[in-house]
């Protein structure tokens, strides 16, 4: 896809053959990995994805949903993966994003070269007992953030919020995506995991994380 000219990064080219938008000849896609003749026909269902991945166009809906304004602010991006929310933000018109990650190797190598970013990887929000990974503090940050963004797997959103709102000023927004299945508990997950009942509980237990 990158040497035809179809997209203008490996990372780009991933991004959309996750989100279905490519079909090999009749077939669609579903891995990047997959080898196909030099021949074969390419097509696909929409021209490029808008950022470096499907997470920038889910944050893009929410700004306009809540009317953020991101412009000119220094702004954390928490669980920066691939970088989507990342860049999303910097073309929505953000000074600096300071993107943090517990992994390593994912983000994308065009965010990488951009001065407005800093990357932090191998970092914890949390402090937890893992030698090769680094517990971000205020004074690591080494500046005071006027939002966050967040989209984090495997731990509850009530552990990370508190530690995200140490690194940011008075006032500044959090804007997190929840995902119920890290945040009611292994015993409510359903078959195939699946959370059929965790309004309540969930509600209840940010409003005391606000509190």
């Amino acid at each position: 896809m990158v040497q035809r000219g179809l997209v203008e990064s490996r990372e780009k080219a991933k991004a959309m053959i996750m989100a279905g938008l490519v079909r090999v000849g009749d077939a669609k896609a579903d891995k990047a990995g997959h080898l196909f003749p030099e021949s074969a026909e390419i097509h696909l269902k929409a021209p490029h994805l808008p950022f470096v991945s499907r997470g920038g166009i889910k944050l893009e809906g929410a700004i306009k949903h809540f009317s953020l304004d991101v412009q000119s602010r220094v702004l954390l991006d928490v669980g920066a993966s691939t970088g989507g929310f990342t860049d999303c933000l910097l073309k929505r018109g953000a000074e600096k994003v300071i993107a943090i990650d517990v992994g390593y190797g994912q983000f994308a190598w065009m965010l990488r070269q951009d001065p407005r970013v800093t990357l932090m990887e191998k970092t914890n929000m949390t402090l937890m007992e893992k030698t090769n990974i680094r517990y971000l503090t205020p004074d690591g940050l080494g500046i005071v953030a006027r939002g966050a963004v967040i989209d984090v797997s495997f731990i509850s959103l009530k552990l990370v919020i508190p530690a995200v709102s140490r690194l940011l000023e008075d006032r500044a927004f959090i804007l997190a995506l929840i995902k119920p299945q890290f945040e009611v508990g292994k015993g409510k997950i359903g078959k195939g995991g699946v959370v059929r009942d965790y309004s309540s509980g969930t509600v209840a237990g940010y409003s005391e994380v606000i509190s």
